[in-house]
């Protein structure tokens, strides 16, 4: 896509560059739902440990930060503001009382299936137009380049 002279004073346009689309739809496609969630109370990186903890309630800190790319300290602070709204918490592992575990409260388990049908309204509101073929190719063609890179963070921002 992007074109290449070699000569010396020309340059690319931005609009020449993959990376620039990518960057421009996934903007929108991302401040789009951070609003939709931010309605509901929520940010996009307490939504990913939400959902992170809607599939495995009741794991170490550490297996959150290892599925999602953040720190510790990053998901120790998420966890803190979870727990402030009453959403998810810390609670002594079953073998070990010392150990902790991170699980969603009723209130938590309660809310992801709301903002999970957000996140596909979202992906509705900017992909709907397209058919199975094309969003397939697009799914692939993102997993393809995720795989070759060794991506590994989830995107919270």
């Amino acid at each position: 896509m992007a074109r290449r002279t070699g000569r010396a004073g020309e340059a690319t346009p931005l609009t020449g560059h993959l990376g620039y689309w990518l960057r421009f739809v996934s903007n929108h496609v991302s401040h789009a739902f951070a609003r939709k969630l931010e309605r509901r109370g929520v940010t996009v990186a307490e939504w990913v440990v939400l959902r992170e903890l809607f599939e495995r309630d009741g794991v170490p800190p550490s297996d959150i930060a290892a599925r999602t790319g953040l720190t510790r300290g990053a998901i120790s602070k998420l966890t803190a503001r979870l727990a402030a709204k009453a959403l998810a918490g810390e609670a002594p592992g079953k073998g070990d009382r010392r150990f902790l575990v991170l699980r969603l409260t009723p209130a938590g388990r309660a809310l992801v299936p709301a903002l999970a049908a957000l996140a596909d309204e979202n992906d509705a509101e900017f992909f709907g137009h397209l058919g199975a073929r094309e969003r397939g190719a697009i799914v692939r063609a993102m997993q393809d380049i995720v795989r070759r890179r060794g991506l590994k963070t989830v995107p919270t921002e």
